[in-house]
């Protein structure tokens, strides 16, 4: 029977490095949209922290999902809709109703931290056994590399939810649950879509759908900036 190692500390450390540094670049980047009123640094921490902490909540949910759900498309969409619904929790329950959340862009702002909390811990997950096998040089040149596309589908995929918030801060409350929706269901779809394919082909597709993904950013971007206008 082969011997089951437990993660040393300094594989845990590279693993932390290699999960929160791309985080940290992303969230830098997006905080720079909304440069003229930044949002308070303690509320992005502890919002980024959230989101990490909330990997733990999604692993037996998912694994719930997983002995319960037999259809295979049926599952991905669970999985997918299991993380943004948690992604989104967190930030109704810490930001939503905060006196910062006062203009439109904020949500979007928000609901990103959160993602990038969520995929840092994810990708350190996922980055310790490579690294335990491999190296961390090794794991992070030679490794898959979906951990680097799971950053961009949390930060588009929540960022979705978000501006659709924005676009409805000034409306009635139909106006704001019906975007709501909208947002929810348009980051199940995109998030779906992406384990689909990623699942179904492996690596043979992977810069293609990266590409796709890099559309979503693209829409999320002129998105930010029709949100930004908002009065």
């Amino acid at each position: 029977m082969a011997k089951i190692l437990m993660p040393t500390a300094s594989t845990i450390f590279a693993a932390l490095l290699g999960g929160i540094i791309p985080a940290i670049f992303w969230l830098w980047f997006w905080q720079k949209e909304d440069s003229a009123k930044p949002e308070p640094r303690g509320m992005i921490l502890f919002l980024f922290l959230a989101g990490m902490a909330s990997v733990v909540l999604v692993i037996p949910m998912q694994k719930f999902a997983f002995a319960n759900i037999t259809d295979s498309t049926a599952l991905l969409l669970s999985w997918a809709a299991i993380e943004e619904l948690m992604k989104f929790f967190v930030f109704f329950l810490i930001a939503a109703g905060s006196r910062f959340a006062d203009e439109p862009v904020d949500y979007a702002i928000y609901m990103i931290t959160v993602a990038l909390g969520f995929a840092a811990f994810e990708n350190t997950i996922f980055l310790i056994d490579p690294i335990a096998n491999q190296g961390a040089v090794a794991a992070l040149l030679t490794g898959n590399l979906r951990f680097i596309g799971a950053s961009v589908l949390h930060t588009a995929s929540s960022a979705f939810v978000g501006l659709f918030m924005g676009l409805a801060f000034f409306g009635g409350a139909f106006s704001k649950a019906m975007h709501l929706i909208s947002g929810l269901l348009t980051a199940i779809a995109l998030h779906a879509l992406f384990n689909f394919f990623i699942i179904s082909n492996g690596d043979k597709n992977i810069f293609v759908v990266f590409g796709f993904l890099w559309v979503a950013v693209i829409i999320v971007m002129l998105l930010f900036e029709k949100v930004k206008q908002l009065r």
